[in-house]
Formats: structure tokens, sequence, C-alpha cells
């Protein structure tokens, strides 16, 4: 028996009121989807698509000209401490050190805890991100990479039900973008924490979220499919491209961007809104069987950088329709 969702996402619009006041934009409606206790979700579309606002509108920061968010069986009205937010920029206290940036939101939940109960539950939480002998900085004199380290204890040390983040690797180098992303890779493993991400980076979604959300292009977008990751839940960046459903994985996201977003946009051809399609992108038995020879061997084989055949099985109301060659790819029909 599946998990009661956390979040439920129900025919959600936002609009925008024209300079003119003639007319309204509307940046996306009937959006609908869920989010399962435990579940890393990301959300992937072209700039404009209205990722953050519905980020926004789930934290209690914006509100919805349409439709219902409602965690916990309850509708949200505002902001919450169960619903922890990481920024793009790390929004520190620029005159706190990091110990008191964490504690500010601590003191925030536990109205009744001593000064050294909040400055103990902080550490444990800069210890979590490996920022030990860093407590009494101030975010100036913290790296990049070490002040968003910060906003992620933060968001965490408040111990919300859901976490989400919003690009916050976007402004970092690669190396210490992908650090962090390990980071909360390990966090997330160890803390089994609900989180709900914005991204436009397909490696980073891969790598992290166990459900990815597409989104058409704007205006008027909507959810086209939800996409499983059909990588192993004990993934490495390091081993990424060695397993067998990498590529399709790959090679489904990067066309939806590049071709179907486009296509997709007004919600033209875009299915029930209220039961987006799910994928399973999957290699074929021949792909699988390459790519473990090639892992067991080491080897540098031209299957590596080779996209597996795809295909397409529909399965509508449990029955499924029968397969004409290998499976790459398979369709399933959302149930409520």
């Amino acid at each position: 028996m599946s998990p009661r969702p956390l979040i439920r996402i129900e025919g959600l619009a936002r609009r925008f009121p024209e300079p003119s006041g003639k007319s309204t934009l509307t940046v996306f409606e009937d959006v609908w989807f869920t989010v399962d206790p435990g579940e890393f979700v990301c959300i992937i579309g072209h700039s404009g698509c209205g990722k953050s606002t519905i980020l926004n509108i789930l934290a209690g920061l914006d509100s919805p000209s349409e439709g219902t968010v409602i965690v916990g069986e309850q509708a949200i009205d505002g902001p919450s401490l169960d619903r922890a937010v990481i920024f793009q920029s790390h929004a520190l206290m620029p005159w706190l050190s990091a110990s008191r940036n964490i504690e500010l939101g601590i003191s925030s939940r536990h109205r009744n805890w001593s000064s050294e109960q909040v400055r103990a539950h902080a550490q444990k939480y800069l210890s979590l991100v490996h920022l030990d002998g860093a407590e009494n900085k101030k975010p100036a004199q913290l790296s990049g990479g070490m002040r968003q380290r910060v906003g992620i204890a933060r968001a965490l040390a408040v111990e919300p039900k859901i976490l989400l983040m919003d690009e916050p690797f976007s402004a970092l180098d690669a190396l210490t973008r992908g650090a962090l992303q390990d980071e909360v890779l390990a966090i997330r493993r160890a803390t089994e924490q609900t989180i709900f991400m914005i991204t436009h980076d397909i490696d980073e979604a891969m790598l992290l979220a166990d459900r990815i959300v597409l989104m058409t292009n704007g205006p008027k977008a909507r959810i086209a499919e939800i996409v499983e990751n059909t990588l192993p839940k004990d993934r490495q960046r390091t081993d990424l491209h060695k397993y067998p459903n990498y590529y399709p994985l790959r090679n489904h996201l990067l066309e939806f961007l590049v071709t179907r977003s486009k296509e997709l946009a007004g919600g033209v051809g875009a299915g029930d809104p209220r039961a987006p399609v799910i994928i399973r992108p999957v290699a074929s038995a021949s792909t699988a069987a390459e790519t473990a020879i090639g892992t067991s061997t080491q080897s540098s084989a031209p299957y590596r950088s080779r996209p597996a055949p795809t295909r397409v099985i529909a399965h509508a109301n449990g029955s499924a329709v029968a397969p004409a060659s290998d499976v790459a790819l398979k369709r399933i029909s959302r149930t409520t």
C-alpha cells in the first residue's frame, strides 16, 4: 500500500495583471501532482513556466489565483516552520556568525530552550554540513559554498517536515556545486527528509531526485509528465554513466526540454492535467547486458556515449500494450 501523500498540489494556477490592466497573464494553470513522505521531487522546465512561483506558493510566500496546496491534510495559509526554504542566494544575516544565523531559526522553533540547548543544536547541524570550526565566522569570512552550507544547516535545524530548495547551487562553481549535491544526497539518506527542489540541471535531478516533474513552456504552463528515476537508490555521482538506465533517462529528459516542452505549451496534447502520465525510462535487455559487461571489465567501450534505443509501452487501467521490441521506455497512466 503506497503512503498517503504529504503534499498535494490541486488545480493550482497563478495569474498576474498585464501592465495595461486590461488583461491577465496566466503563468501556469491546472497544475496537479503529489509528493510522498520522505520523497525527493525535482521540478524542471524552462524559465518563465512558473517553477519558483509554485515553490513560493508551497512555502506560503505567495498565494495561488486558483487551486489549493495541502500539506499533511491541511490547506496551507502562509509561511510555516514546517516548510523551510533554501534560496538561490544564501540569505544569511551578514552581521551574525554562522552559528548565530542558525540559532535564530532554532529559537523561533523552540522558544522554551535555553541558550546552551540552542547553541548545541546549531553545532549539531554545522557538523552535519562539515563546518566544524567555522561557527564564529561571519558570512563575509566564508566562501560561497560554505555560506550555502550554513543556509542548508539553518533550514535543517528547525526540523521541518518539508525542505524547499530553489536552485540552491546555481550560482556556485562546478566543483563546489558537485560537493554540495553530494552533501544533500548524504543528508537526505541519513534523515529521510522530504524535499521539493527546483533545478535547470538534468544531471542534478538524475543524481538527487526520486521523481522528476516536467513542465511545459509558459505562459499557461502545465505538468506534462512525471518521470520516475530508474537509477539505483544508492547511486553515486562517479558511477551514474555506468548504469544501464542512465542514457534512456537522460535522453528522455533532454528531448523533453529541447523539443516536447515547446510542442506541449499551452496544454496542446498534454492529456488530463489531473492525472499526469508517469514515465519509467529503462534500457533494453541487450543494452543492459552490454553495460554490465563493460562495467565489470572497466571497459571504455563506445556504449558509454551511445544512447540506448527507446520505445514506449502504454499501460491503461492496469493492462499493458504488448511490446514490439525490447523495452527502453515504459509509459504508465497515473492511477489515483
